[in-house]
């Protein structure tokens, strides 16, 4: 009898303890996502704000392209990139604040604006570098507003 109840305690913890590490590979890996993702659109309005600032020649194709892409990426479903204890004060490696778990649909409203100033971006992109530049500021507002309040500073 002891030795059956040791043997259950034994995998009881051995289960709680692949549990954990399940958990933990799962946060990591949602944070891994959410950061490419990040990088991606940062590439992208990278391409953007270089032309729009003239430190790369406007190219309508290229313009159109970043912004078919930003699109894109606003119409992904991110909500399994962002559990709970995926935060900066829970795990390293991230730099999103806990309150923004608090606050999660101030989260999403910002995040439909980035997908509407994108969709913006989309229609101005190969119209034009005037065109281009103005749809800039909506772009970029629009990912200063969630980053200002969500985000952690480089350290």
């Amino acid at each position: 009898m002891k030795r059956r109840l040791k043997t259950l305690a034994t995998a009881t913890t051995l289960a709680l303890l692949a549990g954990a590490a399940f958990a933990d590979g799962h946060v990591n890996a949602a944070i891994k996502a959410r950061q490419a993702q990040m990088q991606l659109y940062a590439f992208n309005i990278g391409q953007l704000g270089a032309m729009a600032k003239g430190e790369m020649d406007y190219d309508a194709a290229v313009a159109s392209a970043a912004a078919n892409n930003l699109l894109t990426l606003t119409k992904m479903d991110q909500s399994a990139m962002w559990p709970g204890g995926s935060d900066s004060m829970s795990v390293d490696g991230t730099r999103a604040k806990p309150d923004m778990w608090d606050n999660f649909p101030d989260v999403m409203a910002k995040g439909k604006a980035l997908g509407d100033a994108a969709m913006a971006m989309q229609a101005a992109a190969g119209g034009g570098l005037d065109s281009l530049r103005g749809a800039m500021g909506a772009l970029g507002g629009s990912c200063s507003s969630c980053h200002k309040p969500y985000r952690e500073p480089e350290s």
